[in-house]
């Protein structure tokens, strides 16, 4: 299993998110082609309500202690409740309009 489905998986079962990013930003620093050591994190959960920001990082550093220790060079968190979330972004954009594809007259 590879280290970005790991701590996916992890986190899904620990927090039960409304919304989880795990991207593997590693190809934008000095490391071998196909690495997994630097990820960022975008996870909103409801557990992260009425806590400190360092206090959910330490949540998440905790759920993931294993692989900060051996695989991960560097995590980039980025932790909301719901609220704060919907407040930022709204919730996920809607999808544009569909402009008819392939039944779409063509004159």
């Amino acid at each position: 299993m590879n280290i970005q489905i790991e701590i996916e998986k992890k986190l899904t079962e620990h927090f039960q998110p409304a919304h989880l990013e795990v991207i593997n930003e590693s190809h934008q620093h000095n490391v071998a082609p196909g690495s997994e050591t630097h990820f960022k994190v975008v996870l909103v959960t409801p557990k992260f309500s009425g806590e400190r920001l360092i206090n959910r990082h330490r949540a998440v550093n905790a759920v993931l202690k294993e692989e900060l220790a051996n695989k991960i060079h560097a995590l980039a968190l980025h932790t909301y409740t719901d609220s704060e979330w919907q407040g930022l972004y709204g919730g996920a954009p809607d999808s544009p309009a569909c402009l008819g594809g392939m039944k779409r007259r063509v004159s």
